[in-house]
């Protein structure tokens, strides 16, 4: 089992495989995604946040997926051009992955693991799930996908 978030990797989508190493001491913002789910305005609030709050060290790092409904059918391209056009994000976005299952990327395993849901459930309900990262790596909170991003603002501050 994985110690701590700076053991892991995750391929963006320009297909470079990034060490979460490079995100020591940032505080990160990590959801998964979906370009055509209720909650994809978040994709707004995100970048909001991520411009706001960048030069003061949070990162928001986003990871489509399709396992709920299929909201997130596109190729990694086409998610980007998406992602673009619709909200012009500047923060970093991953190559699609599974959160729950099988073929759970070893990050939201990890993720799940540190901060579980209501009653202790590990798996993610929905789209637009997020996790709330401390700059020592250390997993501080998880919210639901109707948690919008602005009203995690404040916790983000407390920890930059």
């Amino acid at each position: 089992m994985t110690q701590n978030i700076y053991e892991l990797n995750a391929t963006n989508n320009k297909n470079e495989d990034i060490n979460f190493s490079t995100y020591q001491d940032k505080v990160l913002l990590i959801v998964n995604t979906a370009s055509a789910c209720g909650f994809t305005p978040q994709y707004k609030g995100l970048q909001a946040l991520y411009e706001k709050l960048h030069n003061q060290g949070l990162e928001v790092l986003a990871f489509p997926c399709n396992q709920f409904k299929k909201q997130e059918q596109g190729s990694n391209e086409e998610i980007q051009k998406f992602c673009d056009l619709q909200f012009n994000i500047k923060f970093p976005l991953f190559n699609k992955i599974e959160v729950n299952g099988d073929n759970t990327h070893e990050l939201f395993k990890y993720l799940k693991a540190q901060a579980p849901g209501i009653l202790g459930s590990e798996s993610i309900k929905w789209n637009f799930t997020k996790f709330l990262v401390n700059r020592k790596g250390e997993v501080i909170k998880r919210y639901a996908p109707t948690t919008k991003p602005e009203a995690i603002e404040a916790d983000i501050k407390k920890l930059l």
